[in-house]
């Protein structure tokens, strides 16, 4: 057990700080969106806010989640080469928000910063399996390393793109994962300055950005954070699993952040099966993703949000079980008895209001 007490309390500083900065620079995002005309417009298919909305929210996320580390991250030896690849894909990304690139200049940038996580030594080295003389079968990866790695990165980066549809959602998501992956890091916490610890606070940080982002982002939507958003949340998200997690010798431990992230890991591998049945590429946008499903079957912009933040939470308390985290399933019971009885008293009401409107008419 630890010797010193809430080492959850490390998280705190880089919370409040990547929260204020993110809160302070969005207004000024929304100037330079609305200049540059890296503004969204609405539409019929894909787009369904109704005013133009300015999509350079992801620089303020950014920013806090950058000085949050540059003052608080100062134990963590991967600090400046984590901010430097969160830097260069958000204003890559940036730029694909002004201009639209082509799918290929964008799969060329998450490529290249798939290849710079893994060149600044940030790396998946190894993998443990839950069975083994010791209990846990550590399988080294060798020079397969350096590639898993990029498809990791690459991957959290168009899971997090296709999941930045409906308002609140991405930064909802990714803001309860972190908290898994912080809650995660706790659990394998050994003394004050290990890797762990570092973990701590970047995922405080990381915390701190999307709550700042949603004030202004929760339906209806003030600001979106683009591309630019998306794709630093992924690098950044992966790069915390890799520090945390995945350098951790327990059985099935990668299962963590991919049990957490099981809505939107899921829908970005139905969109891809789905588009090539289709005929069409898998970098082809469409209106299939979960979020839209949801939104065409009635829910509204709020209840969708919701609907992806409980599920992710109750993934994340399934994955911190396993983990280790034991009585956290209470957690996972309480928020799906929540989500069940809201499911319940949506449908009553929706019953309710359909026989008011049949009453309506036969009175008519």
């Amino acid at each position: 057990m630890l010797g010193f007490s809430a080492p959850w309390l490390s998280a705190l500083p880089p919370f409040l700080t990547a929260c204020a900065i993110c809160i302070a620079i969005v207004p000024l995002t929304t100037l330079l969106a609305n200049r540059v005309g890296a503004v969204a417009q609405p539409d019929e298919d894909r787009h369904i806010h109704p005013l133009p909305t300015p999509r350079l929210g992801g620089i303020a996320m950014f920013c806090g989640f950058a000085v949050a580390l540059a003052l608080f991250g100062g134990g963590i030896t991967v600090r400046w080469q984590v901010v430097a690849v969160c830097a260069a894909i958000t204003v890559a990304m940036a730029i694909d928000d002004v201009l639209d690139l082509k799918p290929w200049a964008k799969l060329a940038l998450e490529l290249g910063a798939g290849v710079a996580v893994a060149l600044s030594g940030i790396l998946i080295t190894f993998f443990a399996l839950p069975w083994g003389g010791n209990g846990v079968n550590l399988v080294e990866l060798g020079w397969l390393a350096a590639p898993i790695t990029v498809v990791w990165v690459m991957g959290m980066q168009v899971s997090i793109n296709f999941l930045d549809g409906s308002d609140g959602v991405a930064a909802g998501v990714v803001g309860i994962v972190a908290l898994v992956s912080m809650l995660a890091a706790v659990n394998r916490l050994d003394e004050a300055h290990d890797v762990q610890s570092g973990v701590i606070v970047m995922s405080g940080a990381l915390m701190g950005c999307c709550v700042g982002f949603l004030v202004f982002n929760l339906p209806p939507a003030r600001v979106f954070m683009g591309d630019t958003g998306a794709h630093f949340l992924g690098v950044a998200l992966a790069a915390i699993t890799i520090l945390g997690v995945a350098k951790v010798a327990v059985g099935l431990s990668l299962m963590v952040p991919l049990i957490a992230l099981g809505l939107p890991i899921g829908d970005t591998a139905f969109a891809i099966v789905r588009r090539r049945r289709a005929g069409i590429s898998a970098a082809q946008p469409d209106a299939g993703h979960l979020h839209h499903r949801l939104l065409a079957r009635g829910l509204t912009p709020m209840e969708t949000a919701l609907t992806f933040y409980l599920m992710t939470g109750i993934l994340g308390c399934v994955g911190l079980a396993l983990f280790g985290h034991r009585r956290i399933l209470d957690i996972a019971l309480v928020l799906l008895i929540v989500a069940l009885a809201w499911l319940w008293h949506r449908n009553h009401n929706q019953r309710r209001a359909r026989r008011a409107l049949a009453r309506n008419g036969l009175r008519r």
